[in-house]
């Protein structure tokens, strides 16, 4: 099984950037959006042999996610069944016969880190809501999760430290999650890897000199570690500040 998550920030405007070829060429069994900045009724996406499932947040033009999946799940929710937590429209969970597939889009914290305490809320939130599901069968999750866990995770960690996504609460938070029983699929297949990352700032040509960070995971529950078969970031395809990022399974 494939799987792709790609944060496309702003669906109508990486629609006129070659997303249909891209999405046809990566040819996921699942297709995960973040930051599709879209209400319901403004767009309409002709994709068959695809179920669609959207989530749109009540602020227009801002967050989003969808799932387009070839397989039709048992059943689907959308936010996390927390009033405080459901109003962006960050995440979608997805469940199968053997396992969860939940897409997000994890809220910035944002210049001088105005949002981080709200966020600090949410990492405890999501967490609890992901080992809640994994106590039951396989989790997947996917998305923007808007941290460099470690130095090797982005170009200039020195410069960036306590930045917006670099700041020792967050990673630490990245931290407790992995340890609560989770992996993350690209370090699993390669722990030393660097100078690979899945987003670039707009600005400084930071895509053209590589200056990324990598923010963007599949992450899978222990349970389901016998069932990886691949990691991979398509730093090749363009129309958004992010990259695609895939993980296989058997």
């Amino acid at each position: 099984m494939k799987f792709i998550s790609w944060n496309v920030n702003g669906l109508r405007a990486v629609m006129g950037k070659n997303f249909m070829e891209d999405f046809q060429k990566l040819d996921a069994d699942f297709f995960c959006l973040q930051e599709t900045k879209l209400q319901a009724g403004q767009i309409e996406m002709d994709l068959p042999g695809y179920h669609q499932y959207w989530n749109y947040a009540e602020k227009k033009g801002y967050s989003g996610t969808a799932i387009f999946a070839k397989k039709e799940p048992i059943s689907v929710s959308y936010g996390m069944g927390i009033e405080e937590h459901d109003h962006e429209g960050r995440v979608i969970t997805l469940e199968y016969s053997d396992f969860y597939l939940i897409t997000v889009y994890t809220p910035n914290s944002q210049d001088e880190l105005k949002r981080l305490d709200y966020r600090m809320q949410w990492e405890d939130a999501f967490r609890a809501y992901l080992n809640e599901l994994a106590q039951k069968k396989g989790v997947i999750v996917c998305g923007d999760l808007n941290v460099a866990h470690k130095e090797i995770d982005l170009k200039n960690p020195k410069t960036n430290r306590n930045n917006a996504g670099f700041t020792d609460q967050e990673r630490e938070k990245m931290t407790v999650l992995l340890e609560s029983g989770f992996i993350d699929s690209f370090r699993y297949f390669y722990p030393e890897e660097k100078d690979i990352y899945s987003w670039w700032s707009y600005r400084f040509q930071a895509r053209q000199k590589n200056a990324g960070w990598r923010i963007d995971y599949f992450l899978v529950s222990e349970n389901i570690k016998n069932r990886l078969q691949g990691a991979s970031i398509h730093n090749e395809v363009f129309g958004s500040d992010h990259c695609p990022v895939e993980l296989d399974l058997l």
